[in-house]
């Protein structure tokens, strides 16, 4: 279903020009989000956690994500979906990405193992047992790793209005041109108060599912954390929004507004 798709897509934010000197994440992070459609209808949950493990004797970083519906929905349309990203700890680029999901039924199990030295996405459709090579672009990311090199490059003091950045994407079976537009700063409040936030647009594909090419907004935490606080789709029919729920794990402090 792409509509509950939107909360991954969102974790397509570009790399950019962004540069900051300290992790913004840790093993052990945990978040954990809130989705509703049109602003009252629950949709479902969606959670993120930071693990490690080792590929090809080399320490990574593996990260699991999964999204659940929950509540009305899931009783005629249910989704179960699970993402998994090993990516280097070092230089942030993915050795591996794993999409199993099952979206009212319509399923999908991929593993693609990416050989960044040699520009290749190995591919196995686990699910009609076939596999297959595809070339990628140099330095290319997976839907989840892009987002954790993200918090690792950001400095606002950088950014200034209007900024675009482009990223290269793999997701399935293509490459991706993905752009990313900085909006500005906005306080906006959450379940665990008021919260300084850098606020960007991802320009997607109008049509089907958005309204238009940027119908998608991203607010993240202006802090050393860089997380995702609130994310926003306009879609051709509602609107589809994720907001964090619950965290534990974060390597900094949580910055709330104090009045």
């Amino acid at each position: 279903m792409k509509k509950f798709q939107l909360f991954a897509i969102a974790f397509l934010i570009a790399q950019g020009s962004f540069s900051q000197s300290e992790s913004a994440f840790e093993t052990g992070e945990w978040l954990k989000f809130k989705m509703s459609y049109s602003g009252w209808m629950k949709a479902g949950n969606a959670t993120l956690k930071i693990k490690e493990s080792v590929i090809n004797e080399k320490p990574v970083y593996h990260v699991v994500g999964k999204g659940w519906t929950t509540g009305a929905i899931k009783w005629f349309f249910k989704v179960k979906d699970r993402y998994e990203s090993y990516f280097d700890k070092q230089t942030g680029l993915p050795y591996k990405f794993i999409r199993n999901i099952d979206e009212g039924g319509y399923t999908k199990n991929l593993e693609i193992v990416f050989d960044q030295v040699n520009q290749k996405a190995h591919i196995h459709d686990k699910k009609h047992n076939k596999k297959f090579i595809i070339e990628t672009k140099p330095n290319v990311q997976d839907l989840v790793s892009a987002y954790y090199y993200l918090r690792n490059q950001i400095d606002a003091s950088n950014l200034k209005k209007g900024d675009e950045f482009t990223t290269q994407m793999f997701f399935d079976k293509e490459n991706y041109r993905f752009k990313l537009k900085y909006i500005g700063e906005e306080v906006i409040r959450t379940k665990f108060g008021k919260v300084k936030t850098l606020k960007f647009i991802p320009h997607v594909m109008a049509g089907r599912v958005f309204k238009e090419e940027e119908g998608l907004t991203l607010w993240v935490s202006n802090d050393k954390n860089r997380i995702p606080l609130r994310i926003k789709a306009d879609l051709a029919i509602g609107s589809l929004r994720a907001d964090l729920e619950a965290f534990k794990g974060l390597k900094h402090s949580f910055k709330i507004v104090v009045e």
